[in-house]
């Protein structure tokens, strides 16, 4: 179907939307680690809207960007999963954090601070901002958390019980959510009122940095610290029985 201008209506759904995926791109480039490039996002992205547009029928109407969206948001996420945009070296780098600091936690009872970490490391307090930068990015819960061959019994399994369902959504209907809750509330002030710009008011890193008074970088940083910090809480809660 062709309109006034003699521009099949496809090629007007790729030219009005294209604008959206360097728009969702940049979104999510900003919650990912430096060695992501935003223009493999928006490439992977740009196959996604062609996707959606090949799959585009009139029924569709004004929900096309809503389903346009899902398709974009979809392909970047491929693309990541299969660049492995986080390396297992890093994930067992920021596991060293979150080890050292449930150590920290039990010995001095409140949650430790950046040079306190750093020293249970036996770093600089530069070579631990830097574990964190190279970790930013980091997850709450990965798809191998379930199955985590370091350990006999990994603490997702105290929330997950039913091995049939989908894991994540196993979670969410579990303690899990709860959990996490209190997990956040259990932060450092800073990095609580930081998670809460992050997820609730979905501001970028460097809107958190200007609220804040920091770089961009050092957001990235805080980040992946409050990560590690939950992360060590959940783990904790599952060794104690703690619900």
């Amino acid at each position: 179907m062709y309109n006034a201008a003699g521009k099949s209506e496809k090629d007007h759904l790729l030219s009005e939307h294209a604008p959206l995926v360097k728009k969702l791109a940049h979104q999510m480039k900003a919650k990912l680690p430096p060695s992501v490039e935003v223009d493999d996002l928006i490439q992977a992205g740009m196959m996604g809207l062609l996707d959606a547009v090949g799959r585009y029928e009139e029924t569709h109407g004004a929900q096309f960007e809503t389903y346009a969206v899902q398709r974009i948001r979809g392909a970047m996420l491929d693309e990541l999963r299969s660049s492995d945009w986080m390396p297992r070296s890093m994930r067992q780098n920021m596991r060293k954090i979150e080890v050292a600091m449930n150590a920290l936690q039990q010995k001095l009872g409140r949650a430790p601070n950046e040079s306190e970490v750093a020293k249970q490391l036996k770093l600089s307090l530069t070579e631990y901002q830097d574990l964190l930068s190279e970790g930013g990015g980091h997850q709450l819960v990965y798809y191998e958390d379930f199955h985590d061959s370091d350990e006999n019994e990994h603490f997702l399994d105290r929330y997950c019980v039913d091995e049939s369902s989908d894991p994540l959504q196993a979670l969410m209907n579990t303690g899990f959510r709860a959990a996490v809750i209190h997990a956040i509330e259990s932060l450092p002030e800073r990095e609580k009122i930081l998670m809460g710009l992050y997820y609730e008011q979905e501001m970028n890193l460097k809107e958190i940095g200007a609220i804040m008074g920091v770089t961009e970088s050092r957001v990235s940083q805080l980040h992946s610290q409050a990560i590690a910090r939950m992360r060590a809480n959940l783990r904790e809660k599952a060794w104690t029985g703690v619900a």
